[in-house]
């Protein structure tokens, strides 16, 4: 390549590192380096002098570490092989950041675990050229940009996780409601990353998370924003108004999805456990005006009958009236004749047709057994006819 006089960037804007093309170099040449750049000589492996923003004669005045390489020959303009790059140092601000898939995350509150997902943006400077070209560069001719964000992304990914998940972990925050702490979060992982972006001549200008959050379409999400907004009714309404709301849903869910069976066994298919069955009728009884299922799911007429403290027409199956609230069922007695059970206060067994209501002797009064002919107070003879 031909000798040049003058040596400048002529790199895209993209790059934050531009080796000049040219291998001969002059003493008495003019470098000229941008306001935003400087430029680095690099010979034998080696970095050595460091020239800032302006226009530079290369001469020894200048260039002092190079002066044992350029000799006396050709009339003090000698030609000498060294590499040029020109690092520029302004700030690269809204350099985008994100995981590319949700990472799960143990919630220390839910006590499960959510997928997390986090972006943001943040920017860096170049803060010590030469430490950059000899970390990161090496004998590649450009570093671009995105280069070096592409190289810092596991780094970026790995302790933003480790840091988002100790930040709940200590604080007890709940992944649904770390926003927050944004700020507080930001902060934190810009200082740790410092260190590794330092390391390579680069500094952090700052450090941005715009959004914690979880994917609205994961069934666990839903599943655990369900629980939290049954929670906050519950809290708002009160027990007794939750229970009340909580059975009318089921009923109402129980008529619109009832296809030919009965409104009991639509309920008891929900699994409420030991003795729902007999429950969920007893709340149905309460609550029958408030639904209206369909002709095919009531019982039918012969299944009804009359209450006997209201003379209310009731469904047989259930224990209660629905109107006095009286029972629809008494405890039973034993026969003394044949052994058979039979409602107590009734005045002849329905199973033999014994006289079961005691009588009363005409004469002393005293209580006269169903099986007896005799008083058994004053003897006399007394007849059993009901």
């Amino acid at each position: 390549m031909a000798i040049l006089d003058v040596i400048k960037h002529e790199g895209p804007n993209d790059v934050l590192v531009w080796k000049w093309p040219g291998e001969n170099i002059t003493s008495l040449s003019q470098v000229i380096v941008n306001q935003t750049q400087e430029a680095l000589f690099y010979k034998n492996g080696q970095a050595l002098d460091l020239l800032g923003p302006g226009r530079h004669t290369l001469s020894t005045a200048n260039i002092p570490m190079m002066k044992t390489i350029i000799g006396a020959a050709f009339g003090g303009q000698s030609p000498f092989a060294a590499e040029i790059y020109f690092i520029d140092k302004a700030v690269l601000l809204d350099v985008k950041w994100g995981t590319p898939r949700p990472v799960p995350i143990l919630d220390p509150l839910l006590n499960v675990f959510l997928p997390v997902r986090a972006n943001g943006q943040f920017g860096f400077k170049v803060c010590d050229s030469r430490s950059l070209v000899t970390q990161l560069v090496g004998t590649v001719p450009t570093l671009a940009k995105e280069d070096v964000v592409n190289y810092f992304r596991g780094v970026i990914l790995t302790k933003t996780k480790d840091l988002i998940a100790s930040k709940l972990i200590n604080d007890r925050l709940s992944i649904l409601t770390v926003t927050a702490h944004l700020t507080e979060i930001s902060k934190s992982i810009q200082e740790n990353l410092q260190e590794d972006f330092k390391a390579f001549g680069l500094e952090i200008v700052n450090f941005f998370v715009n959004s914690i959050d979880v994917p609205d379409d994961d069934p666990e999400v839903q599943h655990v924003k369900a629980a939290m907004a049954n929670k906050a009714e519950y809290r708002i309404m009160g027990e007794d108004a939750y229970r009340t709301k909580r059975t009318f849903d089921v009923l109402e869910e129980a008529a619109k999805n009832n296809s030919g069976g009965n409104l009991m066994s639509t309920g008891m298919g929900f699994g409420m456990g030991m003795g729902a069955g007999q429950g969920f009728a007893n709340l149905a009884g309460g609550l029958i005006g408030a639904v209206t299922p369909s002709r095919a799911a009531l019982p039918a007429p012969s299944a009804m009958m009359t209450c006997p403290n209201c003379k209310t027409q009731v469904f047989s199956a259930y224990k209660f009236c629905t109107t006095c609230g009286g029972g629809m069922v008494t405890a039973n007695a034993v026969c003394p004749g044949c052994q058979n059970e039979v409602p107590v206060g009734g005045k002849f067994c329905g199973h033999c047709g014994l006289k079961l209501a005691a009588s009363l002797c005409p004469k002393c009064q005293h209580e006269i057994p169903p099986s007896a002919s005799n008083c058994p107070g004053c003897g006399a003879k007394v007849s059993q006819a009901g």
